[in-house]
């Protein structure tokens, strides 16, 4: 009998009692299969990749807990009583009962996501973290045209729009943006919401086309149930700043297709009823009640009191009033305000050519105020406390010389950059600068673009710090007699720091020196009598040479006693880091060119 033989009709083990595939699994749930797919998409169960699959390489697998997790699932009812419907819905139409039809379509079964979000996401965090694909997925579908060919209703476009509305009302209101970029692919934002970081992508205001080797109906699937999770989230965060939750819009601000400003208007006002009923109800409050609290706290009363001479005697509630805001303002961090700040007193208008969604969020969740040209915008081109009008044409009908005519990437820049840019690279007919994104580590790629470096010099003067020149390290911003020549330093302590310095060289060089005598085996005291014959001035270079061969050497060594699993993954990172140096020198070349273009 073989090892492993197995009697027909024993329980079965290892991959084949582990895994089941999808056929299987359709058949074993007793639904079809456009209804699995929506039910594993609803709950977040997806296809496995077994070490050995059992019924053939060309088949999906599934987990066997997963699947038996999906049979205990009230959704699995709703759907065998909407197929059930839709069979009564036909019976009733083949036998030409119109009445009847119409009825059973009007009484369709339904069913709700909360208790799907509330099992996946048990925390408000866990629902924050996973918010990138929804907000991504839902801000597409409110640039998409409907589309009865592809199922996309008008009704479901409008609910994408008012939910990517409020999410960015919010974000601009708290002033929680951190990062944007403009790309090919649209424009990338990333917030920072309660300490997690969210990064989503809009598509560009253009005339979007639907492909057709895309399946809608899977897409789909997963708006529904991002729609739910982003009504959850943004309820949520609207209630964490006392904003009533669904915000209710001015009509005619709605029909003239500005309703981020509406929102901004709703919460704004939203927020001083908020702030008006509390002081209300502080001021009409039981008087025997605050009696008995002033004599139980007296450290609270005298801080009360220092604050008390900074409010007016005769405003109700005010004492309140300027707690909250105090320890609203204790509660923003550093990143908060410095983005509150960056377009503090500056007023933007819009030109029809700029981009005016992105506009209207960004410049807002940066302390600016924005107009643009149209019905509904809070001001007129005309305006003389304007003090930038972002324009993407060379020829202006009206020029004002009280302001400056800047191009949008302007707006980004500054934004990326966290300071106000010279506006002389981006005046309008002018070939902007550089649009750098701000998702990439310079410093880890190994290349650092000539006008990052420029943005970096503007960063250091905006907060009184000293950097190298251009061309020049930091390790010889930390040479004494750069300080010296810099004035930082008098030359006694440039004297001090030199020979300090000389110092460290000649113990760093000893150390090296004792780690070559132990990987070569050689003795130390010939060693040391050479060094001893050695000048000062070569120690820097000498340095540098062991260090590089002991490296070498030690990873020769290390290769030696690596398993071929270990080499292979340390050849592959060898193999990345030539391929990152080797398009680190591509783009130095490239540099190299145009400078001498330039130059030439």
């Amino acid at each position: 009998m073989p090892k492993h033989y197995r009697p027909p009709g024993k329980k079965k083990e290892g991959n084949a009692a582990k895994y089941i595939t999808r056929t299987k699994a359709v058949r074993y749930l007793q639904i079809s299969l456009q209804a699995f797919r929506k039910l594993c998409i609803l709950k977040g169960i997806f296809p496995r990749e077994p070490k050995k699959k059992v019924e053939g390489n060309n088949k999906t697998y599934y987990l066997m807990k997963d699947i038996q997790f999906l049979a205990h699932e009230p959704l699995r009812q709703k759907f065998w009583d909407m197929r059930a419907h839709d069979r009564k819905i036909r019976k009733a139409e083949a036998r030409r009962n119109r009445d009847l039809a119409d009825r059973l379509v009007n009484r369709r079964p339904s069913y709700k996501l909360d208790r799907l979000i509330l099992e996946r996401y048990p925390t408000f965090i866990d629902a924050l973290r996973d918010l990138d694909d929804c907000l991504t997925m839902v801000h597409l579908f409110a640039a998409l045209p409907a589309a009865e060919r592809e199922h996309i209703q008008v009704g479901r476009i409008h609910n994408c729009m008012r939910l990517s509305k409020e999410w960015q009302a919010y974000i601009a209101r708290t002033h929680s943006l951190r990062k944007t970029f403009v790309s090919v692919k649209g424009i990338y934002y990333q917030a920072e919401v309660e300490g997690q970081k969210i990064t989503w992508l809009t598509p560009h205001p253009l005339q979007q086309v639907l492909p057709d080797d895309v399946d809608f109906r899977v897409m789909l699937t997963f708006l529904e149930f991002y729609e739910a999770l982003l009504g959850f989230v943004n309820f949520k965060l609207y209630h964490s700043i006392n904003v009533k939750y669904p915000p209710i819009l001015d009509p005619r601000l709605e029909a003239l297709a500005a309703e981020l400003y509406g929102l901004f208007r709703y919460i704004s006002a939203s927020s001083g009823r908020m702030s008006a009923d509390s002081h209300a109800i502080v001021s009409s409050g039981d008087k025997k009640q605050v009696e008995d609290d002033k004599m139980d706290t007296g450290n609270d009363e005298s801080e009360f009191a220092e604050l008390q001479h900074q409010v007016p005697a005769n405003e109700p509630g005010a004492l309140m009033h300027l707690v909250e805001d105090a320890t609203a303002a204790d509660e923003e961090d550093e990143d908060t305000k410095e983005c509150k700040n960056l377009f503090k007193n500056l007023k933007f208008f819009l030109g029809r050519e700029a981009p005016k969604d992105s506009l209207l969020f960004i410049i807002p969740a940066f302390g600016g105020v924005v107009s643009w040209e149209g019905e509904g915008s809070p001001y007129e081109e005309a305006d003389e406390d304007i003090t930038h009008q972002i324009v993407d044409r060379a020829t202006q009908g009206h020029i004002f010389l009280s302001r400056e005519y800047v191009q949008p990437q302007w707006v980004y820049d500054c934004v990326n950059a966290r300071i106000i840019l010279p506006t002389e690279g981006y005046l309008v007919g002018r070939v902007p600068p550089p649009h750098l994104s701000p998702f990439v580590d310079n410093e880890t790629e190994g290349y650092v673009p000539e006008y990052a470096e420029t943005i970096k010099r503007l960063q250091a003067a905006a907060r009184n710090q000293v950097l190298p020149m251009p061309g020049v390290d930091n390790q010889d911003l930390d040479n004494p007699q750069n300080l010296l020549a810099e004035g930082i330093i008098d030359r006694a302590q440039a004297n001090e720091a030199a020979e300090k310095q000389r110092k460290l060289a000649i113990l760093e060089k000893q150390y090296h020196d004792e780690l070559k005598m132990e990987v070569e085996g050689t003795s130390y005291s010939s060693l040391s009598s050479k060094n001893l014959e050695k000048p000062s001035e070569d120690v820097e270079e000498d340095t540098t040479a062991d260090t590089d061969n002991i490296e070498e050497h030690a990873l020769n060594l290390a290769k030696v006693s690596m398993s071929r699993k270990k080499r292979g993954i340390l050849e592959a990172i060898q193999i990345h880091k030539e391929r990152k140096k080797a398009k680190v020198d591509i783009l130095k070349e490239r540099k190299r060119k145009a400078n001498s273009r330039k130059s030439g």
